[in-house]
């Protein structure tokens, strides 16, 4: 009789894991990170004020921690000696181990708290073979109760919330069993130390917390300023690049038509020379094609202000004008005739004009504002001299961040000039803007 295969046995499934381990394994890798918190400090030893900038504040941390130990060590070696009635020698031996570390709170707290908590719990169980005084108080006496405070205070303003917390519950747990240790010998310091604690751990964590907040808004600011200063700076070149580009376009369109028109208006052109003129024309055709490519990706609004006509000295006075009726007294002065300026000059003295003058209107509304154009036949000379601002005129703008001249030194760059500003001693301001009226070839544009 022949049997058939039993069935081979199915797989066992996974066992699940009892709920009990995944707590031992929580217990556990909160108790390594515990210990590696106690065990290693979370901040580099230097004294909390080490950038203040003034030097008084930097050393204020090394006076209190000096003037701490100055206080703590006799007064720990006199209430030993003298209340508790210990030897000289073991008495200053405690009073160096529990007063001592206080100089290290400036910068390792947490490496002074592992020498003080140990010497004060050593020091608490020598008391024992000492009669307890009639004013005697244990297990932690007076100067231990406050020298011990100083320390779990500095811990708190330095190290991380965990670390702080098992501080605590160490200094809570080893004053809770020396009192049931010798409960007739204890008495309120044994209560009084863990209660203490907490509020100052509460209150170094509290202003700790504030510290690093304050600490992160002040990079944050630093950083949305340098963001906002770069912003500032690509939007005027991509400005000064829209403009660029009407003014070489204009010419690109006149090389075209020239090129095209030469072969009709010269009579007996070679065939090379035809030729010529239009491959002439055709490269000037790809590149109007290739820069109004380029101002299409820079006029990404597509507004109608941006396509009309680039503004130039011809318009100051109406510039100047629109300021007077502003509010802002405002003169001009403008030579009988002005030699041929280029038209990047052109654009550029009128851009600085105009942003001087709302610096103006923004940080010193009301002051009297004079406007002057210049020209020696080899420069453009502009210049805009405010005065201080005249009454209790409250400026527009409290704060400036110096923006409004990144343009105008992208512009002057641009067109290889110089550009003078700064206060002047009545308080007012003055911007002085130097441009070649020829074109400059050997210098570039370099990044700032």
């Amino acid at each position: 009789m022949t049997t058939s295969p039993s069935p081979a046995p199915a797989e066992a499934s996974p066992r699940p894991q009892p709920a009990a381990d995944g707590l031992v394994s929580a217990a556990r890798r909160n108790l390594r990170e515990i210990a590696h918190g106690l065990c290693h400090p979370s901040h580099p030893p230097v004294p909390p004020l080490a950038n203040a900038s003034k030097r008084w504040r930097r050393l204020l941390p090394y006076v209190v921690v000096i003037a701490l130990t100055a206080l703590f060590l006799p007064v720990t070696l006199n209430v030993l000696t003298n209340e508790y009635g210990m030897n000289d020698t073991l008495a200053g031996l405690l009073a160096v181990a529990q007063a001592a570390p206080l100089l290290m709170l400036a910068h390792r707290p947490l490496q002074a708290w592992w020498i003080v908590f140990p010497a004060d719990v050593l020091g608490a169980l020598v008391l024992l073979e000492y009669p307890d005084p009639p004013q005697g108080i244990w297990p932690w006496p007076p100067p231990t109760l406050i020298s011990y405070c100083f320390v779990m205070l500095a811990v708190a303003l330095r190290e991380t919330r965990r670390t702080a917390v098992s501080v605590w519950a160490l200094t809570a747990t080893t004053s809770l069993v020396l009192h049931l240790a010798a409960t007739t010998r204890s008495n309120g310091t044994s209560a009084l130390l863990p209660a203490i604690g907490a509020l100052l751990m509460v209150i170094g964590a509290v202003i700790r917390e504030r510290g690093d907040a304050q600490r992160r808004l002040a990079e944050q600011e630093t950083i949305s300023e340098a963001e906002r200063a770069q912003r500032t700076l690509l939007e005027e070149r991509a400005r000064i690049a829209r403009e660029l580009h009407d003014v070489v376009a204009h010419h690109m369109s006149v090389i075209t038509v020239q090129a095209d028109s030469a072969p009709y208006r010269i009579d007996g052109l070679p065939e090379e020379a035809r030729e010529e003129f239009e491959a002439i024309a055709s490269s000037a055709r790809e590149s109007l094609t290739e820069m109004r490519r380029l101002l299409t990706v820079l006029r990404n609004d597509g507004t109608e202000g941006e396509r009309a006509p680039q503004p130039g000295l011809d318009r100051l006075q109406q510039l100047v004008e629109a300021t007077v009726r502003a509010g802002l007294p405002a003169e001009l002065s403008l030579p009988a005739r002005l030699p041929d300026v280029p038209q990047t000059v052109d654009v550029s003295a009128y851009r600085i004009v105009q942003e001087a003058l709302a610096n103006v209107v923004r940080h010193a509304p009301g002051a009297l504002t004079r406007v002057s154009v210049a020209s020696d036949g080899a420069h453009l000379t502009v210049l805009v001299v405010n005065d201080r601002a005249v009454g209790p005129v409250s400026p527009l703008e409290t704060t400036g961040t110096g923006h409004g001249l990144v343009g105008m030194r992208e512009r002057v760059r641009l067109t290889g000039g110089t550009l003078d500003t700064g206060p002047l001693p009545d308080g007012g301001f003055r911007v002085a803007a130097r441009l070649p009226l020829t074109p400059v070839t050997s210098q570039a544009p370099e990044d700032p």
